[in-house]
């Protein structure tokens, strides 16, 4: 199946590395006008001329309002329009029992994890992104939303929520507008390096795939589900995990 998205324009959110760097890449390749967007603009320029293919870069924090509303605008400005939103930006500032976390880093992931997702959404459709053929917005959530436990398991509480959200908003807009979610497993990423450093080897050898996740496994879905060859798909949750849910856990 060749997969295309000539004449689509996407924007993906926390761009600049990662499985957020992977998309975009991969969309790139496929014909897609990419539009990146992170915190930091000089990772923002590096990973935009790498990608190549015309992707520009916008630099805003995904949990910012203000920042939000100026990337979509500057997306549209641009590129004349969007028809593919990637919420892929996340934050894990706290490692540890959720009853030992504190209301700002608890609030703070929530923001970004959790409101910026639907924010995003939401600038996306107010610009336009339901007037567009097969419009789609993808959202990165994870398997430790499916389970409970873990070091990071306020992460995984937001990132269940973007589970819920996806069908909610699945829901809402459709027929014009397609919303997926995608939920990996251990990904080796530079924000899941403490987690591949402690515990990467031992639950590599116990996954039915033998091997950890690289972000193009994420990539390549997420170019299918945003492709009109999934035009029939909204409201799911694809998980893509190497057969960690399978062994009890993600």
């Amino acid at each position: 199946m060749d997969l295309r998205l000539d004449g689509k324009v996407a924007l993906v959110t926390g761009g600049s590395r990662g499985i957020g760097r992977a998309i975009a890449t991969s969309m790139a390749e496929s014909g897609a006008r990419v539009m990146i967007s992170s915190r930091k603009p000089d990772d923002l320029e590096i990973t935009a001329k790498e990608i190549g293919h015309g992707c520009e870069w916008v630099a805003a924090n995904a949990g910012n309002e203000d920042e939000a509303t100026a990337a979509v605008a500057a997306t549209v400005d641009r590129m004349g329009g969007i028809d593919i939103l990637v919420n892929n930006a996340a934050t894990n500032p706290y490692m540890g029992p959720i009853l030992g976390i504190d209301e700002g880093r608890a609030n703070k992931t929530v923001q970004v994890n959790q409101w910026g997702v639907l924010r995003w959404t939401q600038l996306a459709i107010e610009a336009g992104l339901g007037t567009r053929p097969n419009a789609s917005v993808l959202n990165i959530a994870s398997v430790g939303g499916m389970s409970a436990g873990g070091a990071i398991a306020w992460y995984n509480v937001t990132k269940a929520a973007v589970i819920h959200l996806t069908k909610n908003l699945a829901l809402e807009t459709g027929p014009n507008v397609r919303v997926n979610a995608i939920c990996p497993g251990l990904v080796k990423t530079d924000m899941a390096k403490a987690l591949v450093d402690a515990a990467g080897e031992q639950l590599a050898k116990r996954l039915p795939m033998k091997r950890l996740g690289e972000p193009v496994d994420i990539a390549s879905a997420a170019t299918f589900l945003a492709s009109d060859a999934a035009s029939w798909i909204t409201g799911t949750t694809l998980v893509i995990d190497g057969g960690a849910l399978l062994m009890g856990g993600g």
